[in-house]
């Protein structure tokens, strides 16, 4: 699989867009001076503890307190309370834990006034962004993420990533592991560190370590609420967890950004740092990559598919809804439930990378088409789960109710992506909205291969506005060309100046309206 970042800077944003074999998969955006990122650690000051939600609020500088729940301090809290204060206590350098003698770990059934009280400083870590009213989600397990593991301080504990499967290669990493482990720090072993070197690993700890001292030096000067510790920038975290051999390029249109993601890439994958190209081109990054087209495609309401159904996704305050439709193309050769099967694997598909594309997180049901056969049911279940293998969100699927509907939870560490795509309708100037201008080519060429390759229509004229007949018509080697290589039939295009500028129909030999 080909992949490519495409990154492009405005004055208020960072806009990042992950394409695989040249499609949309994820897009980002990152506003510069956002101080509230994933993985963030700060000195904050207990605002109040709530009994009755077994949590507390905590200062960390934001508008709202970042929430904080007895289950999120993790079982070492109370030696994280003993290291803070000692370090904030004290003027010399306290970061190194190899002879930090630990306190008694928490249960699971605690309550929190008997771990921390009002006024006292904590130092936490950003679990989840600020998502509309709510503060950021707080958590007291402190962990490092690096490219191959995760550096969790105040702990002993080696574990290996799940998704490594084979046994001899989980015992290997961990021995490795085991052997250059500092001391006090509990490490987790990401999939990609899959068969790398001992030299590898200790690079990555080595660094991690320094980040934690780095942290530790802030601590003893910070006030709170104080940040002490910013995580890497969403491209660079994106790098960092992504960038392996199927990456093709990095396309950035910033000269500086180009610069600092050249030595990124150079200081984690030194053979890869010529991926990362300057886009000098005077057509903007996303318009010369199709990632503008795509996105004006893949959000909204209502989002086609070249088979001709299509979803309709609904956003609640409880839950996300989404509706799979056939759009009544189903080929003549088959029967209902085959037809419906089909759809529902090619909306699967779809669904997967909505998901993606626009970071829905919470609950999320699916009405498939429905399917009388089990079998269909127990395989689109599992294509769908094979399908979200490559969601790096941790989630959950129920199998196909009887319905033929499928739950899905999703995490949510940021705000949903919600992108306008409605324009300005040229015809009413801004009294209605139409669908963007730019997806109607490709809606009249999917409707064209429907009618002359699957219902066979021996002809086919089609009526539209004169701008549309223009562009189709224009030049030589023009679309009616095109079409006609493609199919061995020829379309008649005729003009029609009362038409609005979007609006077009289908019409057979006798002068009928082809509905679709």
């Amino acid at each position: 699989m080909d992949k490519e970042l495409v990154i492009s800077v405005s004055p208020q944003e960072i806009s990042i867009a992950l394409l695989e074999d040249k499609q949309l998969m994820e897009l980002h955006k990152e506003r510069l001076g956002n101080n509230y990122s994933v993985g963030d650690l700060y000195l904050g000051k207990v605002r109040k503890v709530t009994p009755g939600l077994n949590a507390a609020f905590i200062n960390v500088g934001h508008d709202k307190d970042g929430f904080l729940h007895y289950h999120d301090l993790g079982p070492k809290i109370r030696s994280l309370n003993k290291f803070v204060k000692t370090v904030v206590n004290s003027k010399g350098n306290q970061s190194d834990l190899k002879d930090f003698v630990f306190e008694p770990e928490i249960i699971k059934t605690g309550k929190i006034q008997e771990v921390i009280a009002p006024n006292q400083s904590i130092l936490v870590q950003v679990a989840k962004e600020p998502i509309s009213s709510k503060g950021p989600r707080i958590t007291g397990e402190i962990a490092f993420p690096g490219r191959y593991v995760v550096l969790v301080p105040f702990s002993n504990r080696i574990s290996v990533s799940q998704k490594i499967k084979d046994f001899e290669e989980r015992n290997r990493l961990k021995r490795l592991v085991k052997s250059i482990r500092p001391a006090n720090f509990g490490v987790i072993v990401r999939t990609v560190a899959e068969n790398k070197k001992v030299a590898e690993l200790l690079a990555d700890i080595e660094s991690l370590v320094e980040k934690w001292n780095e942290a530790v030096q802030k601590l003893q000067v910070a006030n709170p609420p104080e940040r002490i510790h910013g995580e890497l920038g969403r491209t660079s975290t994106m790098l960092r967890d992504l960038l392996n051999e199927s990456f093709s390029s990095i396309h950035v249109d910033d000269e500086k950004l180009a610069q600092d993601l050249k030595s990124y890439v150079a200081s984690i994958a030194p053979d890869k740092k010529d991926l990362v190209k300057l886009h000098k081109g005077k057509l903007p990054i996303f318009e010369l990559h199709n990632v503008d087209k795509q996105i004006k495609s893949s959000f909204g309401k209502k989002v086609n598919m070249k088979s001709g159904a299509y979803l309709v996704v609904e956003h609640t305050e409880a839950m996300h809804v989404i509706d799979v439709n056939s759009g009544h193309r189903l080929k003549k050769e088959l029967n209902q439930e085959t037809s419906a099967f089909e759809t529902n694997l090619v909306s699967a598909k779809e669904i997967v990378r909505q998901l993606r594309l626009r970071d829905m997180g919470g609950i999320i049901v699916i009405d498939f088409i429905d399917m009388i056969d089990k079998e269909n049911r127990r395989k689109l279940f599992e294509f769908l789960r094979d399908e979200m293998k490559s969601d790096k969100a941790k989630h959950t699927i129920l199998p196909v109710s009887k319905f033929g509907i499928i739950q899905i939870t999703r995490q949510r560490v940021r705000p949903e992506m919600e992108i306008e795509i409605l324009e300005q309708c040229p015809i009413c100037q801004g009294s209605g909205e139409v669908k963007a201008s730019v997806l109607i080519t490709d809606e009249i060429e999917n409707s064209i291969r429907f009618l002359l390759q699957d219902q066979n229509e021996a002809y086919l004229e089609i009526r539209l506005h004169p701008f549309l007949w223009a562009f189709f018509s224009k030049g030589f080697f023009n679309y009616r060309w095109k079409w006609y290589k493609q199919y061995r039939k020829w379309v008649t295009l005729k003009s029609v100046a009362s038409y609005h500028f979007l609006e077009y129909h289908f019409f057979n030999k006798d002068g009928d309206e082809i509905k679709l």
